[in-house]
């Protein structure tokens, strides 16, 4: 007998539910990144806005495509059925695992065909970079064995969000890299770590029930929370060591009270949906920090 939802059954999700389930609260890991590498490219007078412009979609497109393959590969696992985050399309039943599968997958093929603009542009071996970002981005909780279930989620996120994405972006406009740039790369990439700690820390209870070993798992609660500290002070960090270049390039730094209130739920030991805020307030001050680095490093052009 056949149990497959009849073409006029099929759950439709609405277009507030698609964009939902591609998670908007992470996109200022896309952005960020590309703000930095603009920033770094511009400290060594070689920006190119263009060149930006294709950055950010290469970048946007890859979290949106990777927010919809784990949407897929967890839902499709059961990974998601007691989670206590934002909506995930598959898991609460409102689309296709097919259909979010096909969006995640245009997304990647738009990530694809920006890169390929900006490496003709810039250096062909981008190619092989792009790649790279979206067969990590698929095998995070796609395939047989997800690395994303290995505890190495936060490792990924680091490198592609962080020192791929920041770098990628300061070469394809500046064609070499700097200390600014790599110093920003850090910083980007283990705030982008955090979010994503903070969310793998929130499912602790769900994911060891489904068998997922995030890095939160191995850790534990008490670890991971300390982690997270550490991850979102090297910001602040790395504004300190931009003094050395000029005042202004520390201009991050004012973004301090912004992180304190982000950690306030880490801090109170806040479980659960409690902890759901500590995501978005995370983003805004990485790309908070990211606009007022990059604002601080062109004044420091002018003066």
């Amino acid at each position: 007998m056949n149990s497959q939802p009849s073409a006029a059954s099929a759950p439709r999700p609405s277009l507030a539910q698609w964009y939902e389930g591609a998670r908007p609260h992470t996109w200022a890991n896309a952005l960020a990144p590309v703000i930095m590498g603009t920033a770094a490219a511009a400290a060594a007078n070689g920006a190119h806005l263009g060149k930006a412009a294709l950055a950010l979609i290469v970048s946007w497109a890859l979290i949106v495509g990777v927010n919809y393959a784990n949407d897929y590969s967890d839902g499709i696992r059961g990974t998601d059925e007691q989670r206590t985050g934002p909506l995930r399309l598959v898991g609460s039943g409102l689309a296709r695992p097919s259909h979010v599968k096909y969006a995640a997958f245009a997304f990647f093929g738009l990530a694809g065909i920006a890169g390929m603009t900006l490496a003709i542009l810039s250096s062909w071996w981008l190619v092989a970079v792009g790649v790279v970002c979206i067969l990590a981005a698929w095998f995070y909780t796609g395939g047989t064995n997800p690395y994303g279930y290995r505890g190495l989620g936060e490792v990924a996120v680091f490198i592609f969000f962080g020192l791929v994405a920041v770098l990628g972006t300061q070469f394809s406009q500046l064609g070499s890299l700097t200390w600014i740039g790599f110093g920003g790369a850090c910083a980007i990439g283990a705030m982008s770590a955090g979010v994503n700690l903070v969310n793998n820390l929130r499912d602790i209870p769900t994911d060891k029930e489904a068998g997922k070993i995030t890095l939160a798992v191995r850790l534990g609660d008490r670890a991971t929370r300390i982690l997270y500290y550490i991850l979102v002070s090297i910001p602040l960090i790395a504004s300190l060591s931009f003094a050395v270049h000029s005042p202004f390039a520390a201009s991050g730094l004012i973004v301090a009270p912004l992180i304190v209130k982000a950690a306030k739920p880490i801090r109170a030991q806040e479980k659960g949906k409690a902890l759901i805020p500590v995501l978005g307030t995370t983003g805004k001050a990485m790309l908070a920090w990211s606009i007022l680095t990059c604002v601080g490093l062109v004044l420091s052009l002018k003066f």
